[in-house]
């Protein structure tokens, strides 16, 4: 009984290990997303001077941080609790839309890099859609905090 009970709790532990590193890492992928589109939207809005080979460079970046974005492996079935997440109940009971949503910012990226900004009025055109798929994706399925 005693080692049943031991088994028991370590595959518990073993369990929220697995959920926390899934939170940490899906917020690490989400945290390099931001940073990369908050430099894209500074040259877009002239806040830094364009420059065409960061640009590219960032893009790329933009569409490797997307396909890492592995909905399975960061989403496994309860992670939405058993650490700090703000991820929303919403992406557990709708994981097809959830993951709709992630194939269309993800497209949206591809879309940018194909379209190789030559400026940043360009640039601009493209990080459009990609904000838009980014706040949609937010408004259904992370919780708001204030």
């Amino acid at each position: 009984m005693k080692k049943l009970f031991l088994a028991l709790s370590a595959l518990a532990f073993a369990t929220s290990a697995v959920q926390a590193d899934a939170i940490a890492d899906r917020q690490a992928i989400m945290k390099e997303r931001g940073q990369i589109i908050g430099g894209l939207s500074k040259m877009a809005k002239g806040e830094t001077p364009f420059d065409a080979a960061a640009v590219k460079t960032q893009l790329d970046a933009l569409n490797a941080n997307a396909e890492k974005f592995n909905i399975d492996v960061l989403f496994p079935a309860g992670s939405d609790t058993g650490g700090e997440t703000k991820a929303a109940p919403a992406i557990w009971t709708d994981m097809a839309g959830f993951k709709a949503a992630h194939e269309k910012e993800a497209a949206a990226v591809k879309a940018a890099v194909d379209a190789a900004p030559a400026d940043a009025a360009a640039l601009g055109a493209v990080l459009g859609p990609i904000g838009q798929a980014c706040g949609g994706c937010h408004e259904t399925y992370r919780i708001k905090t204030n």
